[in-house]
Formats: C-alpha cells, structure tokens, sequence
C-alpha cells in the first residue's frame, strides 16, 4: 500500500507514525512535510494547498489511499479532488469542511438544529456590528468567519476592545476575505474541553479527550498560540458529560449535516465549554486538532489506517476503535517569541532515544542537519498510567532537547492535576 499524508506539522507527523504501525504499507509520502516528518516519510515539496499538484502526484505515483490532514485543503475540495480520480481519502469533502471553513455557517447549523452553543449575531456590515456592540453584553467574543491559522477569534473583555477588534477584522482586512464576514457571541464561562472524533457519516466514535493549553506564557499568560502543550484525558470530561455530548451534540450535529446534503466522513473536532447548564459547543474543526492529536493518537490501541479505511468505506459501526487508559502529555517546544516575530535556522539536538516521541513541526534539514524552521518547533509526548507521571515524563525529556532560543511553559497539565486532585 502506497499512502499519501497531506500537511507538513506535528499534527502530520502524529499521523503518520501512527499508520507505520500497519505493515501493508510500504511507504508514506507526505506533501510537504517537513524536516523532522523525513524520518518516517518520503517528503515531497508540494504545498498543501496545490490542489492540482496533490491530485497530479497522487496519480502518477499510483497511490492507494491519501489522508488529508490541514483545514485549508479541506476547505479548498483536496477530497474532492482526489476522489474524482478514484483515490479513496479520509478527511471530509469541501461542502462539509465549510463547518469549520464559516463560522457563520457553523452558529448557523447549530441554532437550526438546536445543538447548545453561546448565543451570537452574525454581521456583514462593520457599521452595523460596531452599533451592535454599543449595548451588547461584555465581556464578548468575536470570531471571523473564514479560516484564520487558529488566530481569528478575539475575547474581548471591555467594549472598546471588541471594537478594535471588529475594526481590525472587517475594517483593515487583517484576516483578509475571512474577516469580511464576522459572528459576535455570548462569552461563556467554564472548563473547555477537545474531542476529536472518527464519524462516517453515521456512526460516530468519540476519541479520548483531551485539555490544550493556548497561551503563549505559564499560567494561561500571554498571546493566544497555535497550542503550547496538550494532556489526556481531560479530566473535565466525566462519564455523564460524554454521555449528554454524545446525545445532545455529537450525533446531532452528525444528523443536521445529513439533513442538509453535508455528510461529514472523517475526523471531526468538538471544542467544547462545560458550562453550568452544560456543556456548549465553542467550535467545530474539520479534521484532527493540533497539538491534540499528539497525545490521542499515541493513547490509540487499535490500528489507524483501519479505522481511517472504514471511516472512507462507512464501516466504522463494525470496526473496533479502542483507547489505552493510561494518560498522555504532550509539551510544545517553540521558538522564543512566537507566536509574534522569532528566529530561526538554529540546529537541533534530539536524542535517538527521545526521537520516537517527538512530533516536528517546524524544521528544516539542511544536508544531515535538522534546523528549526517555525514557531511552533516540536511536540514532546510522554505516555504514562498516571497523569503525574506523564507530565514528569515529558519533561524530563524535553530537557534532552536543544536549540538555541528554545521556549516551552513549564505548567502543562497543572490545572488538569488540580482537578484531579479536587474530584
């Protein structure tokens, strides 16, 4: 078996070490990759967004199954694409990507079909948001529609600073055409939670939850990143909040793509709040989330390039999907500076021993050199019974790596443990 992975991040690279646990596959490309990703895979130069170039290269190498991983090609209808010429994907088509592609399209779906979410208005017209906003509650949360790398949504806590940002968003086109659109919502409060799921359309296997960190500094300080670290499970999400996702909101939204020609078959993300009437839902992602997938995917026992087949093949009711019990964290290795400005270039010291549970991001190999290459630069991930021992693990093995400029937060899983500690 030949296989394709689109993408080039640490989410890519969870995957693909994943499915070289299946011994029918004889090689993995993945388009582009990157220089930590060429250790398991034969890297291939095309951007993740040549829609073309993917289809093109898919064809000529005669490959017999391609995952696309990114939300932009998604989006874009790389599925689609590839469908056409008769390569089976996992990951879903562009007119069920568009739940994570518009944010107006999502608030939409779920006000329709009555799955709990913050209460919002969406706008087109600057004027009329900004005057919306002159009575609107605060503190407020305001999202553009389209695609934005994870950094389109603004909580704005005074009213001068919701107004800035709709400024930014519509008025300066700091998202470009993704802000021209925008949904201003009910600011919810509580512990948030991610589930990534395998749905096929109608069943849908819920993955093990897992808790992302966003801020850039200790203690949830600084900007909003990417993702500086990941743990799971998440202890948040108990036995009887899974049961009331799975009911009020997993196969609901399941069922409202269905009834509206949309059927989703692929990974789909739950970012979820469990507020005090229950858990909402924040956000939908089209695929699996990053850095979330590098501590689920490790805690997986069954193998993933069969529930992916049976995902494509609508056969996931009789496919066997099991999660390990112990837990996982991960540690997200950055470039100091990021998510602003950083540099790059500097060599990296990973150690053989380490090697097997890093997950590159952002790298770049100049002859056997492997430099940094991004902001986000690697995942560390420790796999462990107790969630203390996970996160010491991770750690301690953080501590093998260099570079220079390297940046990490010393606190990932902190809050997890002290909920934990108070059930």
């Amino acid at each position: 078996m030949k296989l394709m992975v689109v993408g080039g991040g640490g989410r890519e690279h969870a995957i693909i070490k994943k499915l070289k646990e299946n011994k029918d596959i004889e090689i993995i490309y993945a388009l582009p990759g990157n220089g930590g990703i060429a250790a398991d895979a034969k890297c291939i130069d095309i951007s993740a967004t040549d829609i073309e170039g993917i289809t093109a290269f898919a064809e000529e190498k005669g490959i017999d199954y391609a995952v696309v991983a990114p939300d932009d090609p998604l989006v874009l209808g790389c599925v689609d694409e590839l469908e056409k010429k008769g390569i089976p994907c996992f990951g879903p088509k562009a007119n069920a990507a568009i739940i994570e592609g518009s944010k107006v399209f999502s608030k939409n779906l779920m006000k329709k079909y009555g799955i709990p979410t913050a209460e919002y208005e969406t706008f087109s017209d600057m004027e009329a948001a900004l005057s919306y906003l002159e009575t609107a509650p605060v503190p407020t949360v305001i999202k553009a529609d389209g695609l934005a790398l994870g950094k389109g949504v603004i909580i704005a806590m005074t009213r001068d600073e919701a107004m800035q940002a709709v400024k930014e968003m519509m008025g300066d086109h700091k998202f470009g055409k993704s802000g021209e659109n925008i949904v201003i919502e009910e600011f919810l409060t509580g512990p948030e939670v991610s589930v990534l799921s395998f749905t096929d359309g109608k069943t849908v296997v819920p993955m093990v939850s897992s808790m992302d960190h966003k801020r850039a500094g200790d203690n949830d300080t600084g900007l909003n990143t990417g993702g500086m670290g990941t743990i799971a499970p998440n202890p948040y999400y108990t036995a009887e909040v899974a049961e009331r996702c799975m009911k009020e909101i997993f196969l609901p939204t399941i069922n409202a793509m269905n009834a509206e020609g949309r059927t989703f078959k692929g990974c789909l993300y739950f970012g979820l709040m469990i507020t005090e009437k229950g858990p909402k839902v924040i956000e939908y992602n089209c695929r699996f989330g990053d850095p979330e997938t590098q501590v689920v995917l490790p805690l997986l026992e069954s193998d993933l390039f069969t529930i992916m087949k049976a995902v494509t093949e609508g056969t996931l009711a009789e496919t066997e999907v099991k999660f390990s019990s112990k837990n996982a964290c991960c540690v997200i290795m950055a470039s100091e500076g990021y998510p602003v400005s950083y540099k790059k270039g500097f060599p990296m010291n990973i150690p053989a021993d380490t090697a097997a549970d890093v997950y590159v991001a952002g790298a770049k190999l100049d002859g056997d050199v492997l430099l940094t290459n991004g902001g986000r630069v690697l995942g560390v991930t420790a796999v462990e019974d107790t969630l203390r021992d996970a996160i010491a693990s991770a750690y301690n093995k953080v501590e093998t790596i260099s570079f220079e400029n390297a940046y990490y937060r010393h606190d990932i899983g902190a809050r997890a443990l002290k909920a934990g500690e108070a059930e």
